[in-house]
């Protein structure tokens, strides 16, 4: 199909749940770059929503999934999956965590989260099922992820929703202490807020959330799925704190574009579940292992996290020397390579990014006002520099 019947077929069969698509058939990619259907050229300053940590068909992801589709693809749990044990000995190793679980989305590991904690108190028989979350939070589409997300347009089409939640304001520590009840059993924030437009928590506010947990029988999770495999610059955000939770969950980047996810939480908390508690028909399939096994020792073995704070810090560098130049341009905020650029009240965001798609650089509008970037982690300065021209030129 051309271009043009591929979109009439899309908006003939497909559920009208993606409103202003952009005018692009992405047909192939390599690197920072993804190809149109016609040969447009385009550099991905998104990462697929924070999924391509590797960028477009980096040849060591490429020949490893090649490699596993030609030996199994899928098998189930019933079985045992060699690339799933490499995978998770990997992430048990590398974090602060004793046990995990895979999952296909990151809807789903913070389903699963959510299950876990309600039996771990049902285990101790204790009373505790509410849930805290941040405003402007992010957690999924699923009912009950969309309930723990603290933004009412993604909530209000669904009403009535589950009971046993409660949003509070993000970074506000006190907010939290007084929302607590006897009911309280978990806090569920980002370390850094995603969707909520690029908000890293502040360091009083973790720390005070780690203490409030401990001192009142509360389970703290992080929901790292877009702030998480080496996107702020370690593999992990609560490593930029050092502050660890008791559940952690990841999605996006973990599998560098194939779908996996997973949630992994301390021992005690991990062995509340019990055989029929929770399972998955795909969850860590041998396609989805291998692919986040490899992703993962690329990430090191190319000293992508490195290169992740380098250059973030390179480009604030240079996305501040807009603020200097331009009024409006308000203020640069984020960590490693998630960053957004806040503009003035007078300047729609989804303008400049239908402009800047003109040019040839994919970005989104996370907010009315604000520009969110999410590179590959093989961004350099290049691209950078490419990309903040073009900005200039187009804000002006």
């Amino acid at each position: 199909m051309n271009k043009e019947e591929i979109k009439a077929c899309n908006d003939k069969y497909f559920m009208n749940v993606f409103s202003g698509r952009y005018p692009l058939v992405a047909d192939h990619g390599q690197g920072m770059k993804v190809y149109d259907k016609e040969g447009e050229e385009y550099i991905d300053f998104l990462a697929g929503i924070g999924v391509n940590a590797l960028g477009y068909s980096h040849p060591k992801l490429v020949s490893a999934i090649k490699e596993q589709v030609e030996k199994a693809i899928h098998s189930s749990n019933l079985y045992y999956i060699e690339p799933q044990a490499y995978l998770e000995k990997l992430l048990i190793e590398k974090s602060c965590m004793d046990k995990l679980f895979f999952t296909n989305s990151g809807a789903e590991a913070n389903e699963g989260a959510l299950k876990l904690v309600r039996k771990y108190y049902r285990m101790n028989k204790k009373r505790k099922f509410e849930v805290i979350t941040a405003e402007n939070s992010f957690h999924g589409r699923s009912l009950a992820t969309v309930t723990a997300t603290g933004q009412d347009k993604y909530r209000a089409p669904f009403q009535p929703l589950p009971p046993g939640f409660e949003t509070v304001p993000f970074n506000d520590l006190k907010a939290a202490q007084e929302a607590v009840t006897a009911d309280t059993a978990a806090i569920m924030v980002e370390p850094v807020q995603g969707e909520g437009g690029v908000y890293p928590a502040e360091q009083a506010y973790l720390e005070g959330l780690r203490e409030l947990c401990d001192a009142k029988d509360i389970l703290l999770i992080f929901d790292e799925i877009q702030c998480g495999i080496g996107r702020t610059g370690s593999l992990f955000a609560y490593e930029q704190y050092g502050v660890e939770p008791d559940i952690i969950t990841l999605a996006k980047a973990l599998g560098g574009g194939v779908p996996i996810g997973v949630f992994m939480a301390k021992k005690e908390v991990a062995d509340a579940f019990s055989p029929g508690d929770h399972g998955s028909t795909f969850g860590g399939n041998h396609l989805a292992t291998q692919a986040g096994y490899t992703t993962l020792m690329t990430i090191y073995e190319e000293n992508l996290l490195e290169n992740a704070r380098k250059m973030g810090k390179y480009m604030v560098q240079r996305l501040n020397k807009l603020t200097e130049k331009m009024e409006m341009v308000q203020s640069v905020r984020g960590r490693g390579l998630m960053l957004a650029l806040q503009l003035s009240e007078d300047i729609e965001a989804g303008e400049v990014v239908n402009k800047m798609f003109d040019k040839g650089y994919l970005i989104n509008a996370v907010q009315e006002h604000a520009l969110r970037f999410l590179p590959p982690l093989i961004v350099d300065e290049e691209h950078i520099d490419g990309l903040v021209e073009a900005l200039q030129e187009v804000l002006s």
